[in-house]
């Protein structure tokens, strides 16, 4: 390792000031709240990784895509059933990482659906290729990213995810990584 040299600053260095001055420093609580504003500004340029509640105005959702190996999957088909929309790419180490649990929710409970929506441009062929090292027993539709489905907001990160009710609304959403206990809960109280 180089080590970097050492640089001393002289704020009262006198060519910097005039003959005679020395260089005046702010009141501390001037100081302080002007560190607040910035981090409460910081903080709220971060995005939230917490559930959140749906819009309890929300009508029934319309989304009908190809899949990769399980024909068209109709979100009106799925009535009476919870359907999971998890938006995800094959580069995102979270999204790999719950992978498991969706697909184990799939599995497991007979009043849940999942659907994953493969949100990068990938070739599917590529995406087979990359299914075939992690498979997965739920549907996955490839998202074209400058046209995603109307029906949900475009995803402010990954994993996104939704929860749909059996009447076809949002119930609820998740902005970061979900485990299946989080949605079975959310399920089993009836979307609250």
């Amino acid at each position: 390792m180089i080590p970097l040299p050492q640089i001393a600053l002289n704020l009262d260095c006198p060519a910097r000031l005039g003959r005679g001055e020395r260089l005046r420093r702010p009141p501390r609580d001037i100081v302080a709240a002007a560190l607040l504003v910035l981090a409460g500004l910081a903080a709220s340029a971060l995005p939230v990784l917490a559930a959140e509640p749906a819009p309890a105005e929300a009508g029934a959702i319309e989304l009908a895509l190809p899949t990769l190996e399980h024909g068209v999957f109709d979100l009106s088909q799925q009535r009476g059933r919870w359907v999971v929309v998890n938006y995800w790419a094959t580069w995102c180490a979270p999204c790999r990482k719950e992978m498991p649990e969706l697909d184990a929710l799939h599995r497991e409970r007979e009043d849940v659906e999942v659907l994953g929506l493969a949100f990068e441009e990938i070739e599917p062929a590529d995406m087979r290729e990359f299914l075939a090292e992690r498979p997965v027993s739920y549907p996955i539709a490839i998202v074209d990213v400058y046209a995603p489905p109307p029906a949900f907001e475009v995803p402010r990160g990954m994993p996104m995810t939704y929860l749909i009710d059996p009447q076809g609304r949002i119930s609820h959403r998740w902005l970061g990584p979900v485990t299946k206990a989080e949605i079975e809960a959310r399920v089993d109280g009836g979307g609250d």
